[in-house]
């Protein structure tokens, strides 16, 4: 039964990562004019190519799967023994996740005239964000957080939530975009785009990987690293890529728990409490990672076409959806899953955390940065 309940939880995560591009697409999207940081994804979207989105993710993900399972036993030699990659990683992860910040940063590019000064400024304005939410991220920490029904909680609910969901739909509430009418044609690439889709994919896997080894790394900022090794910053490429770090990561954070015996994800901690994780030492996996990684092809295999026409589906049907309305319930769920999980002292979290998820909207940088709630307690912790 474990077993069983493991490869469930293992399959829902790996079709979280094909479908999570609907929501992610259709919901929350700003007006292109005002908010400067807004999502590949949800400019397609304005343009009437939300089912485009859809697609180059739902094939961004599923060339990640693939790939990811071509690297698997060359990722567990290089990890673990005989090249023991993981423990170098390890001894200097300080300097890593310092790289990774300046790297978030100095990734930025200024809209509209570049210059010294818009660059200093744009600089200025994602460091502030990753400073704030770093320092945010240290004060909630050890905070007692629990829930008025007994309930699992979390103190990252309500800050993730805040940081960057309820922020998004208040944007959206701000500046209601206008959907246009969606258009159903398929994705087409020429010679070189083809190429370049492959290559976005093969980055994005590797990217993927480095997420799942580095502690309070996020799929953003793994599609900030691969884009800044591949030099674009082509709209489809990075929903392709965003797409391939994602489901990259889902595939592999699984074999780094037998790998590593480390956790890495949520699905990952919920593993580990309920299986027995025996440490993958052999050129073959154990049974239980077999069980598992035959688990995530099959659902990733359903999940591709499935992805594919629910996104369909939707953009049919958007126009005629009372988006407001949508907009509106979906804060008001958050509102009230972040009572029932957290309390009053999440509710406070979650006030906090939107405010300062609204300030890279406004200044027209990258949300990612406020991933700097993780990241700079982690520093400090590895200094």
């Amino acid at each position: 039964l474990p077993t069983l309940i493991g490869v469930f939880i293992a399959a829902l995560a790996m079709v979280h990562t094909f479908i999570n591009i609907i929501p992610a697409t259709f919901l929350g999207a700003p007006d292109e004019d005002v908010a400067l940081s807004i999502l590949p994804a949800h400019k397609l979207l304005l343009r009437g190519k939300g089912y485009e989105a859809i697609v180059l993710s739902a094939f961004g993900s599923f060339g990640a799967l693939v790939v990811s399972t071509a690297l698997l036993v060359p990722f567990r030699f290089i990890l673990s023994n005989p090249l023991n990659l993981y423990t170098v990683l390890n001894e200097n992860m300080f300097w890593i996740l310092f790289a990774v910040v300046i790297l978030m940063i100095t990734t930025e590019t200024p809209r509209g005239e570049k210059n010294l000064y818009a660059t200093f400024k744009v600089f200025s304005a994602a460091a502030t964000v990753i400073v704030l939410s770093g320092v945010f991220g240290l004060l909630i920490m050890d905070l007692p957080i629990s829930s008025p029904l007994s309930l699992p909680s979390s103190i990252l609910f309500p800050a993730l939530a805040g940081l960057f969901g309820m922020s998004t739909q208040i944007q959206s509430l701000r500046y209601p975009a206008p959907i246009k009418a969606q258009t159903f044609t398929e994705p087409c690439f020429t010679g070189r785009e083809k190429h370049s889709t492959v290559f976005s994919v093969f980055t994005g896997t590797l990217a993927g990987a480095f997420v799942a080894i580095i502690p309070g790394i996020t799929a953003a900022t793994g599609t900030i690293m691969a884009m800044t090794a591949r030099g674009e910053t082509d709209e489809r490429q990075t929903i392709i890529t965003l797409s391939a770090v994602n489901t990259a990561n889902a595939f592999l954070v699984v074999a780094i728990l037998f790998i590593l015996e480390k956790t890495r994800s949520g699905a990952a901690v919920a593993l580990s409490n309920i299986l027995m994780v025996e440490k993958w030492n052999e050129v073959m996996p154990p049974l239980t990672v077999l069980y598992l990684l035959m688990a995530l092809l099959f659902a990733g295999a359903l999940a591709y076409p499935l992805t594919c026409l629910l996104g369909k589906k939707l953009a049919k049907h958007i126009n005629s959806l009372p988006y407001t309305q949508l907009i509106k319930a979906t804060i008001v769920v958050l509102i009230v899953l972040t009572f029932l999980f957290t309390g009053f002292l999440g509710l406070f979290i979650l006030m906090v955390a939107t405010a300062i998820g609204l300030i890279p909207l406004t200044l027209g940088v990258r949300r990612s940065h406020c991933m700097g709630v993780l990241i700079l307690p982690l520093i400090l912790h590895f200094l």
